[in-house]
């Protein structure tokens, strides 16, 4: 007797991530419109470390379609209400960056190639630190298998570090942490609002990787200055700006012997697998990686 198979069944489409159905419902708007009403190469950006439940609630406020001034939009394209985001930072062989930012100084820069993994797209960014402690964003596009070590780029850099900062570009850069994200934006005219969720770093000179919390969303308003209603809203559910970044705060969580003290608690929350070392690691000794 002859048994019958059945015919194996295709796989669906992958079910949509948790911020992909928060943001669902927003209307959407496009990535020229972004960049006309609210590109903001230089602007103020405040971080926050925020529970899922007070993310769903704030994206309800700002996206409702009654809200005063205008809901907020969601960036779609090609469908896309979430991208995934691949950035390497360089930074030299004693953290010039890491260190110049712990200690808070004036001139101060991060130096990456970021990659939109859907489009393919890679840019080079150099974030430097504006008079007003404002973010200034220089860009330029990578093509090909180009990186930021090539000379077009190292020249790139050097102007910009001369003519922004008047000091020379670090001569010994090299591949120091990787993150990868997925990413929604919110926009409104002069405001955008980031959100980002699965955050792995990796350190590229360790090996070593840590994972934000599922139960966190980075969100990071971007403005001319103003708080922005994202900023308000977050903060009558008693949620405060974070001092973090991606690239000191998962460096504190991958390195605790570095002096790494005013990351450490938003680092602690954001990377629970790596909280008990982060909670007992000394700031003292001041040593290099």
């Amino acid at each position: 007797m002859s048994t019958v198979v059945p015919a194996a069944v295709p796989p669906g489409p992958p079910a949509p991530h948790p911020l992909e159905r928060t943001v669902g419902t927003a209307r959407p708007v496009s990535l020229a419109e972004v960049n006309e009403r609210s590109g903001l190469l230089t602007r103020f950006d405040r971080s926050y470390l925020v529970p899922t439940r007070v993310f769903a609630e704030l994206v309800t406020l700002l996206t409702a379609p009654h809200r005063p001034g205008g809901p907020y939009r969601v960036l779609t394209i090609d469908g896309l209400r979430a991208f995934r985001y691949h950035s390497v930072y360089y930074d030299t062989p004693g953290l010039r960056s890491f260190h110049e930012h712990r200690q808070g100084r004036r001139l101060r820069f991060k130096i990456r190639e970021r990659v939109y993994q859907d489009s393919g797209e890679r840019q080079f960014e150099i974030k430097l630190k504006g008079a007003r402690g404002d973010t200034v964003k220089h860009r330029r596009p990578l093509t090909g298998h180009d990186t930021p070590l090539d000379p077009p780029y190292r020249a790139h850099l050097a102007a910009t570090l001369r003519a922004s900062y008047g000091i020379d570009a670090p001569d010994d850069l090299t591949p120091s942490l990787s993150t990868d994200y997925l990413r929604a934006t919110l926009v409104a005219d002069g405001e955008r609002i980031t959100c980002d969720a699965g955050l792995v770093c990796a350190d590229l000179r360790t090996g070593a990787t840590v994972r934000c919390s599922d139960g966190l969303v980075l969100v990071e308003t971007k403005s001319a200055g103003h708080l922005t209603d994202a900023d308000r809203v977050l903060h009558a559910h008693g949620v405060r700006p974070a001092v973090f970044t991606k690239y000191c705060g998962a460096l504190a969580a991958l390195r605790p012997a570095l002096p790494g003290n005013r990351w450490r608690r938003a680092a602690a929350l954001a990377f629970p697998t790596a909280a008990r070392g982060l909670i007992g690691a000394p700031d003292g000794g001041r040593k290099s990686p």
